[in-house]
């Protein structure tokens, strides 16, 4: 298929439309293609669609950069072990590395504090012609800020606590600060890779049992786990209330990696393929520019 067809078939599936509660416990996290098929080839299949979707990519994200009037700004959230890191690695692969940003936001410090919550953030937007991807995003302000209350008294605002209204308020924010980003020429996807919380304790065990990975352990995250179902109620509320047309928010099943990577590698070449770019007009000045370098090339 080509990869219109196979967004169109990513965006049915995954999308979330605006006002929908997504309902994670509804979506399947470990859906893994047509079940009258074989695993073998469902792989397989994954595994062209996400090589096709590689190679669509890397001439899009160049047609990005020469168009230089868009540019595109992932927003990549999920829970610990979903395969956030190994989702970069894998769909970027084939794209120009001077054209592409990725930003992880852990801890803020303490100057991030002393700013606006969307602060830390604008400061790695995306410019024209690149592409942005935020490893967890603003979105933590609504989400580990929510699910720890002492998170956000620690950012000593007037007047704004740990209630709904405080919430409800960071919804409007970001809803208006993605709109500002789309009307000024950035295009916004935003992807939520679900995973199970049996799949998640899989992926721990793994790092703990295989010494070439202890150095993905971290025992906080262990200690997260006992909030997994607190995540997951404020994931479905946030998606919720900021899947927009301008800004959609896109839920992956995440428990087998080679499903997870193949949509978001089609859902991210798609979204620019509808951009409609166009390589820049040559003009006429430039023509003759161009033509007086060829004669002087082949006359050396």
């Amino acid at each position: 298929m080509s990869l219109k067809d196979n967004f169109n078939r990513a965006t049915k599936m995954f999308h979330v439309a605006p006002g929908e509660a997504p309902d994670l416990a509804a979506r399947d996290p470990a859906w893994a293609g047509d079940e009258d098929r074989s695993e073998k080839k469902r792989k397989k299949q994954a595994g062209k669609i996400l090589e096709d979707s590689v190679e669509e990519l890397a001439e899009l994200q160049e047609l990005l950069y020469a168009s230089d009037t868009w540019s595109v700004l992932v927003v990549l959230q999920a829970l610990d072990a979903a395969g956030k890191d190994g989702a970069i690695k894998h769909v970027m692969s084939g794209v120009n590395p001077q054209g592409v940003e990725v930003t992880s936001f852990k801890e803020p410090s303490s100057e991030d504090l002393d700013h606006t919550f969307l602060w830390r953030c604008m400061k790695k937007l995306p410019e024209r012609g690149r592409i942005g991807i935020f490893n967890r995003s603003y979105y933590e302000e609504v989400l580990i800020v929510r699910v720890h209350p002492d998170l956000i008294e620690a950012q000593r605002i007037p007047n704004v606590h740990a209630e709904d209204q405080t919430w409800h308020d960071r919804f409007d924010d970001i809803n208006a600060f993605e709109k500002h980003l789309s009307r000024n020429g950035t295009k916004i996807v935003k992807i939520f890779l679900h995973v199970s919380k049996e799949e998640q304790k899989n992926r721990f065990l793994d790092r703990i049992n295989r010494p070439d990975k202890h150095w993905k352990f971290a025992s906080a995250d262990i200690q997260e786990r006992q909030y997994f179902d607190d995540y997951t109620k404020a994931y479905e509320e946030m998606i919720t209330a900021t899947s927009t047309e301008y800004a959609p928010w896109y839920v992956i099943p995440a428990d087998n990696k080679w499903v997870s990577r193949a949509a978001v590698a089609t859902i991210l070449a798609g979204t620019i393929e509808q951009l409609d770019l166009n390589w820049p007009v040559v003009t006429d000045k430039q023509k003759k520019e161009i033509e007086v370098g060829r004669k002087k090339l082949e006359a050396e």
